[in-house]
C-alpha cells in the first residue's frame, strides 16, 4: 500500500500573503465604519488632527457631483487594487528600480569584492585583527546600501580562512551575516528602510541622522565585541562549538583559498566613486532636504561613472542596468501591490477608523510601552513579509499617523521598522540570505539559533530602547 505523502507548512509566496490581505481589507470596509479625520498641512507635510474623527455612512450621495458613493469595496476593487497601488507607489518603485540597476553595475566591476579581499588578505597575518575590520565594512554596506544578498559569495570567502586560523564555520559565519545585518539594523542612509519608510510617511532630510549614527556605534560596536568574544573562546576550547564536528570534515575537504586576485586601478577608482557618492548622499540629505529623485539621480551617477571608469561598453553598462531591475522587480512591484492594501481601505475609509481605535486605546499608554508593541508588531510581521522596502509600504501609513496622533515623533515608526525587520530577518526561516549563508557554510538551523539567541535578545533590548527615544525626541 502506498504511503501518504507528509504535508508540511508552507509559508504562502509574498505576492500571494498581500493578494489575500487585499481580499481581507475588502471584506473589512464591509463591516468597519468609515469615518475620517480633519487634516492640516505642517511644513509641508499632511498631518492627521488628534480628536477630529467623525464616522460617515457607507453609502451616500456625492454633494459635488451627485453620483451615488459606496465606500464598500467587491471584486472589482480588489482586481483594480494591484495597478492602482503600483501608480500610487510609482515614485517609490522607480526609486527602487534606479538604485537596483545603479548598484548592479558598480557590482559588476568587482570592486566591492576585490576591496574586500584585498583587505583580507593584508591583515590574513594578524588574526583576530581581521574579524573587526572585516565586519565593520560589511556593516558600513548594510548601514549605507541595504548590503544584503551582496554578501553571498563572501560566505565561501571566509569560511577556508576562518577555519585556518583556528575558528569555526560559525565564525566566518558571523563575520559576513551579523557584520552586514548590523549595519542593516543600525541603517543610516540605506535606501531600502530608512529612506523609502520615510519616504511613505513623507518625512524628509532624514532628521534623525545623527541619532542613527548612535545607533550604528552601539549595535556594530556590541555585535562585533560578541563575535571576537565567541571566536577567542572557541580558538581557545574548539570543542566548544557546536560545529566542532562538522568542522573536522570541512578542514579535509577544503583547499586553499585564491584570494590573490587583481585589484586594479579601475576597482579602486570605483570604490572612489562610490565613497563619493555615498558623502553626496549625506550632504543631500543634511542640508539640502533632498529627496527620492534627487537620490535616484546621484545613484544613477554613480553607476553610469562606475562603469566608464572600469571601461565598460553601453552595451555592457546597459546589459548590467538591465540585471539589477531583474533583480530588484521582485522587491518594486511588491511595494506597489503592498500600497494596493491600503488603496483599498482608503477608498472604503476605514484607515482613520482603525487608527482612532487604536488611538484611543493606546491613549494611556506610556510612550515606552507604545514604542515596545509598535517594534514587536513590526518585528512579527517581517515572519510574513521579510523585506524592509515591503514591510514599510504596508504599514507605514498606518503607522506614522498612529505615532503622531498618540503625541510622539512619526521618525519612532521609522525607527522601529528600521531595527525590527533586520533584527527578525536574523533568526527567521523565511530570510533568504540567512537560509542561503548558512548553506554555504553548512550550518544548520538549529546551531545558528543555539548560538545567537543570546546576542538576539540582548539586541531587541537595545533596539526597543533606541525606539523609544526616537519616538520620544521632538520634531525636527
Amino acid at each position: 500500500m502506498r504511503e501518504k505523502a507528509k504535508r508540511t507548512f508552507q509559508v504562502p509566496h509574498t505576492y500571494t500573503i498581500i493578494f489575500i490581505l487585499m481580499i481581507i481589507v475588502a471584506v473589512m470596509t464591509w463591516v468597519v465604519p468609515s469615518g475620517t479625520f480633519a487634516t492640516t498641512e505642517i511644513d509641508g507635510r499632511e498631518v492627521t488632527v488628534a480628536g477630529t474623527y467623525e464616522q460617515m455612512d457607507k453609502t451616500f450621495v456625492d454633494g459635488e457631483t451627485g453620483k451615488q458613493v459606496d465606500l464598500r469595496q467587491g471584486p472589482g476593487a480588489v482586481l483594480e487594487a494591484p495597478i492602482a497601488g503600483i501608480m500610487a507607489a510609482a515614485e517609490v518603485v522607480a526609486f527602487v528600480f534606479i538604485v537596483g540597476g545603479a548598484f548592479q553595475i558598480i557590482t559588476a566591476t568587482g570592486a566591492i569584492d576585490a576591496g574586500m579581499r584585498r583587505v583580507v588578505r593584508r591583515f590574513k597575518s594578524k588574526d583576530i585583527l581581521v574579524i573587526p575590520i572585516a565586519m565593520l565594512l560589511f556593516a558600513l554596506g548594510g548601514s549605507t546600501f541595504g548590503m544584503a544578498e551582496e554578501t553571498l559569495p563572501f560566505f565561501a570567502i571566509f569560511l577556508p580562512i576562518m577555519i585556518a586560523m583556528g575558528f569555526d564555520s560559525l565564525t566566518a559565519f558571523m563575520i559576513v551575516f551579523i557584520g552586514a545585518k548590523a549595519g542593516y539594523i543600525a541603517s543610516t542612509v540605506n535606501p531600502f528602510s530608512v529612506l523609502i519608510a520615510q519616504g511613505v510617511i513623507g518625512i524628509t532630510g532624514n532628521p534623525q541622522l545623527w541619532l542613527r549614527a548612535i545607533m550604528f556605534v552601539v549595535i556594530v560596536g556590541l555585535s562585533i565585541g560578541w563575535v571576537v568574544l565567541y571566536a577567542r573562546k572557541i580558538r581557545k576550547n574548539p570543542e566548544l562549538s557546536l560545529t566542532y564536528k562538522d568542522d573536522k570534515q570541512k578542514r579535509l575537504e577544503m583547499g586553499t583559498v585564491d584570494d590573490d586576485a587583481p585589484f586594479t586601478m579601475a576597482q579602486k577608482w570605483v570604490l572612489v566613486v562610490f565613497l563619493a557618492g555615498m558623502a553626496l548622499i549625506v550632504w543631500g540629505l543634511v542640508t539640502q532636504g533632498w529627496y527620492m529623485t534627487e537620490l535616484s539621480a546621484v545613484f544613477l551617477a554613480m553607476g553610469l561613472i562606475s562603469g566608464i571608469v572600469a571601461r565598460f561598453s553601453q552595451q555592457k553598462i546597459a546589459q548590467e542596468f538591465v540585471v539589477g531591475l531583474k533583480d530588484f522587480a521582485f522587491s518594486a512591484i511588491v511595494i506597489g501591490l503592498a500600497r494596493g492594501v491600503l488603496v483599498i481601505a482608503d477608498n472604503g475609509m476605514i484607515i482613520d477608523t482603525i487608527l482612532n481605535a487604536m488611538a484611543t486605546g493606546l491613549s494611556d499608554v506610556a510612550p515606552a510601552v507604545y514604542t515596545t508593541i509598535l517594534y514587536v508588531v513590526e518585528n512579527l510581521l517581517t515572519i510574513l513579509v521579510p523585506s524592509s522596502s515591503s514591510l514599510a509600504a504596508l504599514t507605514m501609513p498606518i503607522f506614522g499617523p498612529l505615532t503622531e496622533l498618540v503625541g510622539l515623533n512619526p521618525e519612532g515608526a521609522v525607527t522601529a521598522l528600521c531595527l525590527a525587520e533586520p533584527m527578525m530577518t536574523i533568526i527567521a526561516p523565511t530570510s533568504a540570505i540567512l537560509v542561503a549563508g548558512l548553506a554555504v557554510c553548512k550550518i544548520s538551523l538549529e546551531q545558528w539559533w543555539k548560538t545567537c539567541w543570546k546576542w538576539w535578545l540582548l539586541m531587541s533590548v537595545v533596539c526597543i530602547g533606541f525606539t523609544t527615544v526616537s519616538a520620544m525626541l521632538p520634531v525636527a
